[in-house]
């Protein structure tokens, strides 16, 4: 989601003669896209924007902007202690980004155009901002505001403008990117319509939420093989008791079913899961590590609770951080092995690999695929698969 907000940013800067650069030394303005879901990625940013006053002052014509959720947080307060900052962008201003440039001055329209963020071979497309949860622990729905569902015909647009300039896979993002809708145009009905247009290889999500993986949803995508077997779903915990008080709408007993459900229709399960969340004991943590074991994820990302100023979980009393850390350490030893064990089951499988380069690319399930033969980048090819190393598939092909 920061990458596709990011490139709309760019395009914008990019319609007003600027190009993209590597280079700090030669950059004529620096736009920092940030992040405000766990408190070091927020820290980190403003470390980063307090150490452009120097190279500001080098040339003071340069423009410092800063971006995206953690903008949206604390951006007023950043304003008065870095008084070299020229624009805040808001997680909910993004989308009137180009009118912030021309109201700052800094910014004319120019001929000729600039170059903006080069098209990958993944399109990266949102469609829908916001969330209605309000999930205990996150801060996510007061940055970025209720859900908005952008219209289905102009993501559908976006998607053509993509595959146009060189994207074969297409990513749809949204924070509960599954609840999207517009009219009688439901999520399932645009992932079919978005892997109908020409040139699209391969449709993929992020980030869904597990309540709306419907039986309607399944059914209606299970059939579509351009629809990507892999799907990420943040269950966060393995206790009902801890889901209920983080408010995330399910129990473990449903989180159970949903996963056994895209299973059967061929989908690959990876998770995101947090640790020391205030009200966790000993054993509503044993029970996520009994989730781990009866879920089979093919992989884990595995995180500290982070408390963020203004949620509810924030002014419950916090567990101390050497339980977390000590969570922490466990959880990640349980998932370690999760990723080959996943690797290692696509042995003696055929795997349809999208090429990323002109030996390795990247299977429909997520899977890492070197072959032994060069085929053109953002072909799609049927390979069977000869042996697992750690991460890696290697095809006999």
């Amino acid at each position: 989601m920061n990458l596709a907000d990011s490139e709309e940013m760019s395009a914008h800067l990019a319609a007003r003669g600027f190009s993209c650069t590597d280079d700090l030394d030669q950059a004529d303005a620096v736009l920092i896209n940030t992040c405000t879901v766990r408190d070091h990625a927020e820290h980190r940013a403003i470390s980063f924007l307090g150490r452009l006053g120097a190279w500001k002052k080098e040339r003071p014509g340069r423009a410092v902007i800063f971006a995206g959720c953690a903008a949206q947080r604390v951006g007023p307060a950043l304003k008065k202690r870095y008084p070299f900052l020229d624009i805040l962008a808001g997680a909910k201003s993004i989308e009137y980004f180009g009118d912030l440039l021309d109201k700052s001055g800094l910014f004319p329209r120019t001929t000729p155009q600039g170059e903006p963020l080069p098209t990958a071979l993944t399109g990266y497309t949102t469609i829908m901002r916001g969330c209605n949860f309000a999930c205990t622990y996150c801060i996510v729905p007061t940055v970025r505001g209720p859900i908005k569902c952008l219209p289905a015909e102009d993501i559908l647009q976006e998607v053509k403008h993509k595959v146009q300039n060189g994207a074969k896979e297409i990513m749809l993002l949204g924070q509960t990117v599954n609840a999207y809708k517009d009219g009688n145009v439901s999520f399932a009905d645009l992932l079919n319509r978005a892997s109908e247009i020409d040139g699209v290889a391969r449709v993929r999500f992020t980030s869904p939420h597990p309540i709306y993986f419907t039986p309607e949803f399944i059914s209606s995508i299970k059939d579509n093989p351009k629809i990507a077997r892999h799907v990420h779903m943040p269950v966060q915990s393995g206790s009902s008791k801890v889901l209920s008080e983080m408010k995330r709408g399910y129990t473990r007993e449903i989180l159970l079913d949903k996963i056994a459900a895209l299973k059967e229709i061929g989908m690959q399960v990876s998770t995101d899961l947090i640790v020391g969340f205030p009200t966790e004991t000993e054993n509503d943590f044993t029970q996520t590590l009994t989730l781990v074991d009866q879920a089979c994820f093919s992989t884990a990302y595995c995180y500290k609770y982070s408390p963020r100023q203004g949620t509810v979980a924030a002014a419950m009393k916090q567990l101390p951080q050497e339980v977390l850390e000590q969570r922490l350490d466990i959880l990640l030893n349980k998932v370690r092995g999760l990723a080959e064990d996943a690797y290692a089951a696509q042995v003696n499988t055929v795997q349809e690999v999208l090429m990323e380069s002109s030996d390795k690319g990247r299977s429909s399930g997520s899977f890492w695929v070197k072959t032994r033969n060069s085929y053109p980048v953002g072909s799609v090819v049927q390979v069977p698969i000869e042996k697992a190393e750690g991460t890696l598939l290697f095809a006999r092909d």
